[in-house]
């Protein structure tokens, strides 16, 4: 994740926690260290973001209570099913596209007030689903393929077929099959211009390539 999109998505975290959170806990949320963390804080601050440090047990960095909220007006059932849901397809892997949807996820949780956020928590503990998690696949690869795809840019991949036999390809992703086990790739292999289908789970690597 590049530094501003970073700095995007911890606005938006802190936003939607409404509540203090540590730096140790933002930095293995966005898997940086703690001193990253630290600085980002401080670039927040340098654009006028309300930000305050608060001691003791339950506290942290929190956005001052009087920061304006996007006019959404969700009410605390309906976002409860947006964001159980959300969970659901993130835990169930239904969706390589973790961290997108985290981001929305957080803008939900944004547009309520303190009161509403509360009774979000307590509807979340009464909702459960169970299913049939996707063949897992690497968090770099889906952060590689989801940009390929919503830029529409080439991907090169390193991919083991059923023989455990290893290849270098760069295709051109068309569309994305999803079903109860796995995850597959529609894509076109620009070097032998043949369409052809890659289960996510089998990328080894990942890299987009951009002209």
């Amino acid at each position: 994740m590049k530094r501003t999109e970073r700095l995007f998505a911890l606005a938006e975290y802190l936003r939607g926690r409404r509540t203090g959170v540590t730096a140790e806990v933002l930095a293995e949320r966005f898997e940086v260290t703690v001193r990253t963390i630290y600085r980002d804080l401080d670039t927040l601050r340098a654009a006028s973001m309300p930000l305050s440090a608060e001691r003791g047990r339950g506290g942290g960095y929190a956005l001052d209570r009087s920061y304006s909220l996007p006019p959404v007006n969700f009410t605390a059932r309906e976002a409860a099913l947006l964001v159980a849901l959300g969970r659901f397809a993130i835990d169930m892997r239904l969706l390589p596209f973790v961290d997108t949807l985290e981001s929305a996820l957080d803008k939900v949780r944004a547009a309520l007030s303190a009161s509403a956020q509360r009774e979000l928590l307590a509807r979340l503990t009464e909702l459960s689903f169970q299913g049939v998690p996707a063949l897992p696949s690497k968090k770099a690869v889906r952060a590689a393929f989801e940009r390929a795809w919503f830029e529409q840019q080439p991907l090169r991949i390193t991919y083991v077929d059923g023989n455990f036999i290893q290849t270098t390809r760069t295709v051109k992703i068309t569309s994305v099959v999803m079903d109860r086990h796995e995850t597959r790739i529609e894509a076109i292999d620009i070097e032998k211009g043949e369409r052809r289908q890659f289960r996510l789970d089998r990328i080894a690597v990942a890299e987009v390539l951009v002209p």
